[in-house]
């Protein structure tokens, strides 16, 4: 028995600042930290075997806080990077507490093109409210020189189903640190989940979903779908209720 567990990464510092992030390289709120543990600690008894993770740091972040919660170290492998993977070539096992770390860019939030470090609603006021809407909640609109969710489900699934994938049906329990757009492609992929519903599908961060893989099926174990992901950030509700998450975790 194996387990394919998808998490997605913590609150980052433009959330707060209410912008379209995308492909943008930031790191990590306080909240998002927290998220990241209380993430952990809902895996402490699930040994992880193998890692896969994007390009960007706040998913590498928060991969790297579950890891260090099981006592692991991440060895991270950079994909097309030859010099800093030969330690790889010659490595035939890690040590017990080592742990591959694969890096892709097919894992990779959504690129947002021209929306990329624009705060929300000064995007809505330059575009229109119904425009920008579009563009966030369809599935193949993209928004200018940007990509469609369709678009990610293109990059990601074959990623998924070539590099990841086989690593679960030989038996090893594989983690996905990844972002909103990129985990909905998956999701889409194993739970045969419809165009018109798969832009609504709503991850909480802090709340892992794990599968399990059995009889050749990844079946899921934890974490609900829900089809109700809200149309605005509601950033003041998430700080209201940071202090509350921290107590019962």
């Amino acid at each position: 028995m194996a387990y394919l567990i998808l998490v997605r990464h913590g609150e980052s510092r433009w959330n707060i600042a209410n912008k379209f992030t995308g492909w943008i390289d930031v790191p990590l709120s306080e909240v998002g930290i927290h998220e990241a543990l209380i993430t952990a600690k809902r895996l402490q008894k699930l040994s992880l075997d193998i890692a896969f993770t994007s390009e960007l740091e706040r998913a590498q972040e928060t991969l790297l806080l579950i890891l260090a919660s099981q006592d692991k170290t991440g060895i991270f492998k950079h994909q097309d990077k030859k010099r800093k993977n030969d330690w790889y070539v010659h490595r035939k096992q890690f040590d017990k507490k080592e742990i591959p770390i694969h890096l892709s860019e097919k894992l990779n939030e959504r690129y947002y093109g021209d929306l990329q470090g624009l705060n929300k609603d000064d995007a809505r006021r330059k575009w229109g409210k119904e425009q920008v809407h579009l563009w966030r909640r369809s599935y193949d609109i993209q928004p200018p020189k940007g990509e469609s969710l369709k678009d990610v489900v293109k990059r990601a699934v074959p990623h998924f189903k070539k590099n990841i994938l086989p690593h679960v049906k030989k038996g090893k329990n594989v983690i996905i640190s990844a972002h909103g757009n990129s985990l909905r492609a998956i999701i889409k992929h194993i739970d045969g989940i419809s165009d018109e519903q798969i832009p609504n599908l709503e991850l909480q961060t802090g709340v892992p979903i794990i599968y399990k893989y059995i009889r050749g099926k990844l079946v899921k174990e934890t974490g609900d779908h829900t089809f109700d992901r809200p149309t605005h950030w509601k950033h003041h509700k998430r700080h209201q209720t940071y202090k509350t998450m921290k107590k019962k975790n």
